[in-house]
């Protein structure tokens, strides 16, 4: 008993590489690019705030996003082990409860970062970790509702990492049509965010996660998603004329354009063609976002 308990107390380290694959650096370009959109829409300029800029810049990717992935796959670990095994957690490369402790340990280091840029950033960060916990940990799961989830993760990679670029550049709240922008495309986020679903669905309906392709049907949610995504473009292309910008328009309804003709290919298999519309179609969608931020920030 006593060599038992021992041998449990002594989880090795994990070695760099998988924390690194813990964090997922691939899913920390959607809020860098938000963070960079929301610098620009700032319309300031960067003398002076270079390294508030890069501070932000890892806030947004590295840290608080990568805290969520940390959680996540903490969370997640029984339903990784049924649809990815191979992840970090469920194939025992981050043994015992050291997946917990980095997800802790990014959260304090992401506090911490997030006080140094400012009152305004912290308080943007606190909302992202918050809803970070609460959308794989007990007793919110926001995860588990397809409705719930994807709005969480839509906010917080592209409306507060829009927000934070901003207010890193201005040191001040944002102005309100950026904020109406950045409100516009976390709401067309929730199309990509179920989109991301498709790959997990046989997982989602083992373990009881009412992802919408689950609860709707995979034809239905990918018919969402567009719609959701699409109605999102056209009122940001609709503000952006109102308020005279109507380059920045016209380039959004471009993008759009070019969404809405990729999605037939989308919708005849979304199973199959989730992942080739994600690398196109939404590639395009933060394409419109840029766009959108020069025209905020007087560029174009």
């Amino acid at each position: 008993m006593e060599r038992s308990a021992l041998s449990t107390r002594l989880v090795p380290i994990p070695a760099l590489r998988d924390v690194v694959q813990l964090l997922k650096p691939i899913t920390w370009f959607p809020p860098m690019w938000a963070f960079m959109c929301g610098a620009v829409s700032s319309g300031a300029g960067l003398d002076g705030r270079w390294l508030f800029v890069l501070g932000g810049v890892l806030l947004a990717g590295p840290l608080v996003c990568g805290t969520s992935q940390a959680v996540n796959d903490w969370f997640d670990r029984h339903v990784d082990a049924i649809n990815e095994p191979d992840r970090p957690i469920p194939s025992g490369r981050i043994a015992g409860r050291w997946g917990l402790y980095i997800a802790l340990i990014a959260t304090a280091i992401s506090a911490l970062v997030a006080w140094l840029l400012g009152p305004l950033v912290f308080v943007a960060a606190l909302v992202g970790l918050a809803l970070a916990w609460g959308y794989s940990a007990p007793p919110f799961r926001f995860k588990t509702s397809g409705w719930t989830g994807p709005a969480v993760v839509g906010l917080t990679y592209e409306g507060l990492s829009w927000f934070t670029g901003a207010a890193v550049m201005l040191g001040a709240m944002p102005s309100a049509q950026v904020l109406i922008v950045l409100v516009l495309y976390s709401i067309g986020a929730h199309g990509i965010m179920t989109l991301n679903d498709f790959k997990a669905v046989e997982g989602d309906r083992a373990t009881g996660l009412r992802s919408l392709p689950v609860i709707l049907g995979v034809a239905p949610a990918a018919r969402l998603a567009c719609a959701v995504m699409a109605l999102a473009q056209i009122a940001v292309i609709a503000v952006l004329a109102l308020w005279g910008l109507t380059l920045s328009a016209v380039l959004v309804g471009g993008v759009l354009a070019a969404q809405i003709a990729a999605m037939p290919k989308l919708l005849r298999d979304p199973k199959q063609y989730a992942p080739w519309y994600n690398g196109v179609g939404v590639t395009l969608y933060v394409l419109g976002m840029l766009a959108a931020a020069l025209g905020l920030g007087g560029y174009i």
